[in-house]
């Protein structure tokens, strides 16, 4: 068991590193498809599952940018590992136009609010519109390749998860 949930998270991250090399046009260069595989590991393996895949999915995002933020990506990468987990823990509960919605906007208004204290309030203005797009069209993808792979994933991978 533990071999082929191991498996899968590197499947799943190795996903996310494809979606982490194409890129959203932003301000910042680590707005990218790298979070729809770590929705998808929240959904079909579980919260902790996608936690991981969503914080080594931006910092893959990030590494492919050159770090632009610096060391402030470690703090994105907890971020995006939270709103992950929240929303996989939603969606099991089939809250799951709760947890898409919670999701697209705590990523994109939430996440990015030490950027104002740590930058200033223009960079967080420039900086959401793209994370909104992003937002979108990465939960958009996952809720529509969640129900199609969930065939694929053995029932008992199902009902467990990754402990953090």
């Amino acid at each position: 068991m533990k071999s082929r949930m191991l498996s899968l998270l590197a499947l799943f991250s190795a996903l996310s590193a494809v979606g982490a090399a194409i890129k959203i046009p932003a301000i910042v260069g680590s707005v990218a498809f790298d979070v729809f595989p770590a929705l998808l590991a929240a959904a079909l393996l579980g919260s902790g599952a996608g936690a991981i895949v969503g914080a080594l999915g931006h910092l893959l995002s990030a590494l492919i940018s050159g770090f632009p933020l610096g060391p402030m990506h470690l703090l994105i990468a907890i971020e995006m590992a939270l709103l992950v987990y929240i929303f996989g823990v939603l969606y099991k509960k089939n809250k799951k136009g709760t947890a898409s919605i919670l999701f697209v906007l705590a990523n994109t208004f939430a996440a990015p609010l030490p950027f104002i204290f740590i930058m200033n309030i223009a960079f967080y203005t420039a900086l959401v519109p793209s994370l909104l797009i992003g937002s979108i069209i990465n939960t958009v993808i996952a809720l529509v390749a969640i129900p199609r792979l969930r065939t694929l994933v053995k029932p008992d991978i199902l009902n467990h998860d990754v402990k953090l």
